[in-house]
């Protein structure tokens, strides 16, 4: 949007009265291009590898030190590297709450209201393939495109669920080091980047929102391990959403505090006259567009006091691998091994799981849970065949860098579109390292998906649901 004429007056209206002196240019802010963004997925490759390569010109994001503003005549998802999974199309503002979570490889995380997957795909990369990210939505069909993203940027230590918050606070008492509740939101900080949103806001949804958020925020106290970080953010400037939930969290739950968030970047403070007058309020932060290059949001750090609850988690989950006959289990080391040094996960074998005909390797640290409705748990490595095992498609995205095995040609080679199209390509002399059977396409080192070899011709593999 680059009008205010679409706006709601009963927006306008509390905005003036918000911002005061700010607000022309608060107005102004929506006559402006919004700045589009990509955040490059640190699991399989640095900035500054990926600025040497870079097929576009990029600016740095100055909040997070993966994120770039990308011209807005290019097109990142087009691009080969896209389908590799080396980053991930996300609005620029909507970058910080994760930046500013502190995520350490082993932490046990959880991202509440995950879809489609933009800030659970940045915690899992910073967990660098080790300890646990429990990725959550509610709304099942957009827990599909989560668990799909999560996939792409191969993130392997996940466990997926479709679940209230209530259901998962029943399993996860003080379980989790971090937690984010991306609330859902009235979004009007993003009215100007989805103005189908000012179709459906109202003063009504921002209380129906507010009440929602503050059910979810009271379950995710819950979940919090003592010691341990909830990072509550939204979309939206309304304050009975933002210092009204944060609040609401200070007020009914004592063993909550907050933590000062970093004023930089033109990043405002939050102000305690629009919530409960808690001078508290003030270490939150709120994005405005007429100070930063991107859409409106908030941020709000909470710590909970005491100590660690280590002892009292529950135990990590034993895999369930039933005993193999020999042939099968013969199979699954013959194609896995050569293949565990490349992943973005270290390799457990303890952890492999087999259920039917399908191998998956467990999340570290993955509880015994029943009854809940989950998508993925872990890795999914593939399928054992009768005298064969076929890897899967999340397996060849979680190789980050050339497996054994491999097709290696240019990005902008012709038969990269027909290969993602599901069609049948030929090698050259020296792009496959293997003879025959099963390989990795790579676009300049980067894999794309399996494909089997026989005289010179490369089988497509690439699933059809990733076409």
């Amino acid at each position: 949007m680059h009008s205010t004429t679409q706006l709601p007056q009963a927006f306008l209206s509390r905005m003036e009265s918000m911002l005061g002196a700010e607000y022309p240019d608060f107005l102004a802010s929506y006559e402006n291009p919004r700045r589009q963004g990509l955040r490059l997925n640190t699991l399989k490759i640095s900035p500054e590898d990926f600025l040497k390569i870079s097929p576009f010109s990029l600016e740095p994001i100055p909040w997070t030190d993966n994120g770039f503003y990308y011209p807005p005549d290019v097109r990142p998802a087009q691009h080969p590297f896209y389908r590799c999974g080396l980053y991930y199309l996300q609005e620029p503002s909507a970058m910080a709450p994760a930046s500013l979570l502190p995520v350490s490889p082993g932490d046990r995380v959880l991202d509440l209201c995950a879809a489609p997957g933009g800030k659970a795909t940045e915690l899992g990369a910073r967990l660098r393939g080790k300890g646990l990210l429990t990725a959550n939505d509610a709304d099942s069909s957009r827990c599909k495109a989560l668990l799909r993203n999560l996939e792409l940027l191969g993130i392997s230590n996940s466990f997926v669920t479709n679940e209230t918050p209530q259901r998962l606070a029943g399993t996860f008492p003080d379980f989790f080091d971090k937690i984010l509740v991306d609330a859902p939101c009235s979004g009007e900080g993003m009215f100007r980047k989805e103005p189908a949103a000012v179709k459906t806001w109202s003063t009504d949804k921002s209380e129906s929102c507010a009440r929602l958020q503050r059910e979810i925020l009271a379950q995710a106290v819950h979940m919090l391990s003592p010691g341990g970080l909830l990072m509550y953010s939204t979309c939206t400037f309304a304050p009975i959403e933002n210092e009204g939930a944060v609040s609401y969290v200070l007020d009914h739950f004592p063993e909550m505090d907050l933590k000062q968030l970093p004023e930089t970047h033109g990043f405002s403070p939050g102000n305690p006259q629009w919530g409960n007058q808690d001078p508290r309020l003030s270490r939150c932060l709120r994005l405005w567009p007429h100070k930063v290059q991107g859409e409106g949001h908030f941020l709000a750090l909470f710590y909970k006091k005491g100590a660690g609850a280590q002892n009292s988690r529950p135990s990590p989950r034993t895999s369930k691998n039933r005993k193999l006959p020999r042939p099968q289990r013969l199979l699954l080391e013959d194609f896995l091994q050569p293949l565990t040094a490349f992943l973005t996960a270290d390799f457990d074998w303890e952890r492999l799981e087999i259920r039917g005909d399908r191998a998956y390797l467990l999340p570290d640290g993955l509880p015994k849970v029943s009854g809940l409705h989950f998508l993925r748990n872990g890795l999914f490595l593939g399928e054992l065949k009768k005298n064969r095992f076929e890897p899967s498609q999340p397996l060849a995205l979680a190789l980050k860098e050339l497996p054994p095995a491999h097709m290696n040609i240019p990005c902008q080679d012709a038969r990269i579109p027909s290969y993602l199209h599901g069609e049948t390509i030929v090698s050259a002399p020296g792009e496959c390292s293997m003879a025959s059977g099963w390989g990795v396409l790579c676009a300049d080192g980067f894999p794309l998906g399996w494909g089997k070899l026989v005289n010179g011709t490369f089988k497509n593999k690439y699933p059809r649901g990733w076409r």
